[in-house]
């Protein structure tokens, strides 16, 4: 039989923790539950553990709490309940529904901390996703099983952009199940509508199972949403043998208040006042995607930050950077110009992308062409600063010719509609109306059979 003493014995309360002394032996993760005097029952979970002192955090905040308050532990684990029936649900941060509808019958509950999978395990990734945006499929190819963060700033549309790409995700020719989990952090009433609305409207709610964890939300919650959304991922993935496409939004907010938390427990800072271990707890998430040998299920994952004053360098960018595979980063100034979805190819990379493109699986021109392309947008960016110095009339005819290409660049291929799903067959065909613009032996990444086959002369149709 378990000890389900309750304790008196709380020592210090400190933000959403609970420092409770003199307890019998409890284990890491460990669920509370905290009783007030006035008979208010509120759950925690153990964060730390030691010798002489337990370290409790509230999941409800610590608002109203003294040390005249018990503390029971229960002897077990946070679990979330699942079943086939999660998929279309709208859930809080905590696991539990907020759509009206009734509580999840559960098929099994799951251990929410889960586990990195093994690298042994791993089974490569190789299969194209198509999410509509040219920019992603073109030259940033996003890959089943991969984890491929985007990079944005404080105002910038990574909310936009990550609801297009929940609403068009899918595996192209492949008649397999194909999920979205998303998870938002931190975010306002406001967007928690939005989101809900756009799901809802489109139809994409019925294959989605959403986590929303709100701004007002005890900071505690925040640490547990991803958790709650991951292991719904895997839950549908290899036990109901779906591709699961994870969205995590915003992980800034998450690591904010992992900093909130460290600074509670009185830690020692690492960068720029952030737990040392962030790193360790950024792969306990983000390692939690992949495909596994023997399972027909797969995890990939698109977490959204906001990098803070727009540096890319910042820990939580520059930590994110290590461990996933590559990164979709947002621009300002393309913003600025009014075009959607604003993605900068330059220091944009998917690492997994030649994995996943090719004959039988995009198209056999997809790598030369997507390499043509940003060798000559690099080339015009790198006009336009010699054009401000010299003037457009002192460049060559050639010159001229990719800097035209770079504005055709951002105005056809990088800005779409915000509901355009285009299929990759439409991004290819777009890439050589835009490459054909350039003089045929200026495309030096491309073979000569390609050229023949695709490059558009005199406008008109391409060659077979």
């Amino acid at each position: 039989m378990m000890n389900l003493k309750a304790y008196k014995t709380i020592n210090r309360i400190a933000g959403p923790l609970i420092f409770v002394e003199k307890t019998h032996p409890v284990g890491y993760g460990e669920i509370v539950k905290i009783q007030l005097e006035n008979g208010e029952t509120r759950m925690g979970q153990v964060l730390d553990t030691s010798r002489n002192i337990v370290v409790v955090q509230s999941f409800e905040g610590t608002s109203g709490i003294d040390k005249r308050a018990s503390v029971r532990f229960l002897g077990d684990v946070l679990r979330l309940k699942v079943s086939g029936d999660i998929l279309g649900r709208i859930l809080d941060g905590r696991g539990e529904p907020i759509d009206g509808g009734p509580g999840i019958i559960p098929e099994d509950e799951l251990d929410v901390n889960g586990a990195s999978i093994n690298p042994y395990a791993r089974s490569p990734p190789r299969d194209f996703i198509q999410t509509g945006i040219s920019t992603i499929d073109g030259m940033n190819t996003l890959v089943r099983g991969q984890k491929l963060p985007i990079f944005s700033g404080s105002g910038l549309p990574h909310n936009d952009i990550a609801l297009q790409i929940a609403r068009q995700a899918k595996v192209v020719d492949q008649k397999e199940n194909f999920a979205v989990v998303f998870a938002a952090m931190g975010i306002t009433n406001e967007e928690s509508k939005k989101f809900i609305r756009e799901f809802e409207e489109t139809g994409a709610l019925e294959r989605a199972t959403i986590f929303l964890n709100l701004a007002d939300d005890p900071a505690v919650e925040r640490l547990i949403t991803p958790r709650l959304a991951l292991t719904t991922a895997e839950y549908l993935a290899y036990e109901k043998d779906m591709h699961v496409l994870v969205i995590l939004t915003d992980m800034t907010n998450y690591c904010e208040s992992l900093r909130e938390i460290g600074s509670a427990r009185r830690e020692i800072p690492g960068r720029r006042g952030y737990p040392g271990y962030m790193y360790t707890d950024l792969a306990t998430l983000y390692e939690r995607a992949g495909m596994i040998k023997g399972r027909k299920g797969s995890i990939t994952q698109i977490p959204i930050l906001t990098m803070i004053g727009d540096d890319i360098t910042h820990p939580i960018p520059d930590l994110t950077g290590y461990i996933t595979e590559g990164q979709i980063v947002l621009s300002r100034d393309l913003h600025r110009k009014g075009i959607y979805p604003s993605v900068d190819v330059l220091p944009s990379l998917s690492r997994l992308m030649n994995l996943g493109i090719g004959k039988g699986k995009t198209r056999e021109d997809h790598k030369q062409a997507s390499d043509q392309l940003y060798a000559a947008y690099a080339e015009g960016r790198e006009l336009r600063g010699l054009v401000s110095i010299v003037g457009e009339e002192a460049l060559s005819d050639r010159d001229k010719a990719f800097l035209k290409f770079a504005d055709a660049f951002e105005e056809k291929f990088v800005n779409q509609g915000l509901r355009e799903d285009r299929s990759i067959e439409t991004t290819m065909n777009l890439t050589w109306e835009l490459l054909s613009a350039i003089p045929e032996h200026d495309l030096t990444r491309i073979s000569a059979d390609f050229k023949k086959k695709y490059y558009i002369k005199d406008k008109g149709e391409k060659k077979e």
